[in-house]
């Protein structure tokens, strides 16, 4: 008994294998059946993972190709939509079988045959899946664009947030946010390259799905990506979204001037453990103090600084490390306070800090209005776009500053309310290091301490084997004060070894305010 021949075409529209996975699955084993029962033999079996709503898939002109090479061999599929969803690929079905290369169409689902009005039916049933395709685009364009004017997030979640399918929107991670915040912090100090920042998150378990370390490219990924800022990505095109952010616009832009500044980082050999090179210069010549390992008598190993003699001849000789750090732990002892001074000096910090907090609103009222003119400037921006004045390129780069912008002056206008910061901060940022100060005059941390003394001193000199630096006021008080009353400097565990007029600071009208009012620390008097 003949068998008419037939190719069976099975497709799926994704090409992900964990979507619709079952979807040829289940096609193959419904066609086979109906070949079975239909008596059709089949020649070949084509299946494909692409979407036909736009030309150019591969197995399927595979499949035409053969057809056309050979004569009265018949198709069959699940649904014509299985065929076709562009005008290109049905016209090609459809001239197929006008010229007898297709002898037969045969669906499971569908009815057709060769006849003027199977024709007609075939490309009615080819039209309406092209128009299911058109329609589901519009609409799935038209849902973006509307969650874009509510500010909400697009596509999944970016790393440090997570999304809410009850809102439809993202939110920040618990631990994944706070994991962003500390590598941005970590990369605006200068100290880790791309690579270092990468190790940095592994050890956060910030990895690949393989569990090694992130490439650079996505690292810089991660340090532009401008949704930790709150803004939402369309067409290449940011806006403001209603999601709350991770990075404020200081630390930000702060990253950003470091990325720009290592776009071509210079190669570097691998450093030595020398924490004290690069922050003393030589009290003869000028030159900077380098380091070098040297071999005693014994057989021991010692770290030496030295002058390096570039600006010329220099008599100054070797000076071993662990002399060099207990002369500046004993110059630290005199720029430190104890704990209850200290303690004292925060509390009434605190007391001011609140006190700011009711000051006047007149700079909330400027950074107001200055907000409202950026406002007023974006949209003088996109209507004039809109009305085709200004070309693409300017409107999206020119819209991207004035959002920018717009939210430094929020951020700036959110911080105004604590403007007691600006003069708050840095005292309680000195209090702390005249704890720190105390803490490190007993430390055997070399890197600390040189890390603090870079950060405090000014004009570090070494000279005839001494090493000395500057500190500036109020730090030149502490060690002033303790210079005049050695004794109290001898005893600086105790409080009540400083009188009222030994140590005393200003508060934000300029009054010194003795630190023995504190009646803990200093008897009555």
């Amino acid at each position: 008994m003949f068998k008419p021949k037939y190719f069976l075409y099975a497709r799926k529209s994704t090409e992900d294998d964990d979507k619709q996975v079952m979807s040829i699955e289940s096609q193959l084993f419904e066609m086979r059946e109906f070949a079975r029962k239909e008596n059709l033999e089949i020649l070949a079996e084509f299946q494909e993972s692409k979407s036909a709503k736009t030309p150019g898939r591969p197995v399927f002109s595979k499949m035409m190709e053969q057809i056309d090479s050979l004569d009265g061999v018949g198709i069959l599929a699940w649904h014509p939509d299985r065929l076709a969803r562009n005008s290109i690929d049905g016209g090609r079905i459809v001239y197929a079988v006008d010229t007898e290369k297709i002898a037969s169409l045969r669906f499971p689902t569908f009815w057709f045959e060769p006849t003027p009005q199977g024709l007609f039916m075939l490309q009615v049933a080819f039209g309406q899946s092209k128009y299911y395709s058109d329609n589901l685009t519009q609409n799935v364009k038209r849902g973006m664009r509307q969650k874009v004017r509510r500010g909400e997030w697009l596509t999944k979640a970016p790393f440090g947030y997570v999304n809410n399918p009850r809102t439809r929107n993202i939110e920040p991670h618990p631990v994944h946010s706070k994991i962003i915040v500390k590598a941005f912090e970590e990369y605006a100090k200068g100290e880790h390259g791309l690579v270092s920042l990468a190790d940095f998150l592994a050890l956060h378990g910030v990895t690949t799905g393989k569990g090694t370390p992130l490439g650079k490219a996505s690292i810089k990924r991660m340090l532009t990506n401008r949704a930790y800022l709150g803004f939402v990505c369309h067409h290449d095109e940011w806006f403001d979204g209603s999601f709350a952010p991770i990075i404020s616009p200081k630390l930000f832009e702060a990253v950003q001037k470091v990325l720009s500044a290592r776009e071509r980082p210079r190669k570097r050999k691998a450093k030595h453990d020398f924490p004290f090179v690069g922050i003393f210069a030589c009290g003869e010549c000028g030159s900077m103090f380098t380091a070098q390992w040297a071999t005693g008598k014994c057989g021991g190993k010692y770290r030496y600084y030295r002058c390096t003699k570039k600006k010329g001849t220099c008599s100054q000789g070797y000076v071993r490390e662990d002399v060099l750090a207990d002369q500046l732990k004993e110059q630290l002892q005199t720029i430190s306070l104890c704990d209850a001074y200290t303690d004292y000096m925060l509390t009434r910090v605190a007391e001011w800090e609140q006190e700011e907090k009711h000051s006047s609103q007149s700079g909330v009222q400027n950074l107001s209005d200055s907000i409202k003119a950026s406002e007023a400037l974006m949209d003088k921006l996109v209507g004039a776009y809109l009305d085709g004045d200004v070309p693409r390129e300017i409107y999206t780069k020119k819209k991207d500053e004035i959002m920018r912008a717009t939210l430094a002056l929020k951020e700036k206008k959110k911080d105004f309310a604590h403007q007691g910061n600006n003069w708050v901060e840095p005292l309680r940022e000195w209090i702390l290091d005249t704890k720190q100060a105390t803490f490190l005059s007993s430390s055997s941390n070399f890197p600390e301490i040189a890390s603090f003394v870079k950060k405090v001193g000014t004009n570090p000199l070494v000279r005839d084997k001494s090493a000395r630096f500057s500190v500036p006021s109020p730090f030149g008080l502490v060690a002033e004060r303790r210079a005049m009353f050695p004794l109290a400097s001898a005893r600086a565990a105790s409080p009540r070894s400083l009188s009222r007029d030994e140590v005393s600071f200003c508060d934000p009208t300029g009054n010194r305010t003795p630190i023995c009012r504190m009646r803990t620390c200093c008897p009555s008097r």
